[in-house]
């Protein structure tokens, strides 16, 4: 805890420095509590400056995703991150919430991660979290709303996401339906909702918005395998991007939300969902299960943020769920 309020102090006083003997009658801590909490500071990535006759002061911030550095840009929530969970490493930040859900935690508490060990995707694929170079956020809310009432969530993330991005890295995503902010034709983030509903009543219980954003990697740090298909927001705005800001602007953008759905005033998220689709107009293949699909026109994103098709034989449909590729992004080239 010294090491929390001596940081605060020297975050008020930023670039001046601070006496130990000021910090001490402030704080209430001896010269030895003082010494130890720099010295906690420095190890965690925090530059503190020490020098005789004039004391501390804070010179830089780690680019850490702790609750002191995200807290420093997020500021006041309605609901979403008034509780903040915050672990250097986790499974998967979607599965910590859960536990959380079971344990009884507040609607609107989020856990966020600087590495996830088994990290998830869509359809059960794995997806990769490095330390110190993405952001894996989960928000747990407990919406007093049914269940078809929930469907939007995924797509409602994914601007969110994008206008997170815009405002703090000054890149403007794109949206592969159902839920992928895209640029340059590859992913900078996966989005995985999950609902818990009870058993008895179909009320729901539950729901983990799970985002993990790529930050900060180079091409060549992506994993073979996913190389082609993933960019980061670094390398898309070209200079490098604070992850805290990030996830202090992305849970801001998740209260936001929370709050439209709960009010069921989603209009301009639809059109602005519409906007940055990269589906529309364009040729895409619907997959299927077994590997099959069809290739289709995509038209347009009705109301339910369902994607709009036209098939082969001219008629139309609305596709709720699956896959969809479209034609020159993740590798369809067919």
């Amino acid at each position: 805890m010294s090491r929390q309020t001596v940081l605060a102090l020297l975050r008020q006083r930023e670039g001046d420095f601070v006496s130990g003997e000021e910090i001490s009658r402030l704080l209430g801590l001896s010269r030895t509590a003082i010494w130890k909490a720099v010295d906690a500071l420095r190890r965690e990535g925090y530059l503190v400056e020490a020098r005789t006759g004039r004391g501390y002061r804070l010179l830089d911030a780690p680019d850490a995703l702790t609750e002191p550095e995200i807290r420093r840009f997020l500021g006041e929530t309605g609901q979403v991150g008034r509780a903040l969970v915050c672990l250097k490493e986790v499974d998967s930040t979607n599965l910590y919430a859960k536990q959380l859900a079971a344990e009884g935690a507040a609607d609107g508490t989020v856990v966020v991660a600087d590495r996830q060990t088994a990290g998830r995707g869509r359809l059960g694929r794995s997806f990769q979290s490095p330390g110190g170079q993405g952001i894996y956020l989960t928000a747990l809310l407990r919406p007093d709303l049914p269940p078809e009432k929930l469907a939007p969530v995924t797509a409602l993330a994914g601007v969110a996401v994008c206008r997170a991005a815009e405002r703090v890295c000054g890149v403007s995503p794109g949206l592969k339906w159902p839920n992928d902010p895209v640029w340059g034709g590859k992913k900078l983030c996966g989005i995985l909702t999950e609902l818990s509903l009870e058993g008895e009543t179909g009320r729901v219980q539950d729901l983990v918005l799970g985002i993990g954003v790529n930050v900060s990697q180079q091409p060549e740090e992506f994993a073979p395998d996913i190389r082609e298909i993933a960019a980061s927001l670094a390398y898309a705005a070209g200079h490098p991007v604070s992850r805290p800001a990030l996830a202090a602007e992305i849970i801001r953008e998740v209260d936001r939300l929370y709050d439209a759905l709960k009010a069921e005033e989603l209009g301009a998220y639809l059109a602005e969902y519409r906007r940055r689709c990269v589906n529309l107009g364009r040729t895409v293949r619907l997959l299927t299960p077994d590997g099959a699909g069809e290739t289709a026109e995509a038209l347009d994103i009705d109301r339910d943020f369902g994607l709009v098709v036209r098939t082969a034989d001219g008629g139309t449909r609305t596709v709720r769920s699956g896959e969809v590729s479209v034609r020159g992004l993740y590798g369809y080239v067919e």
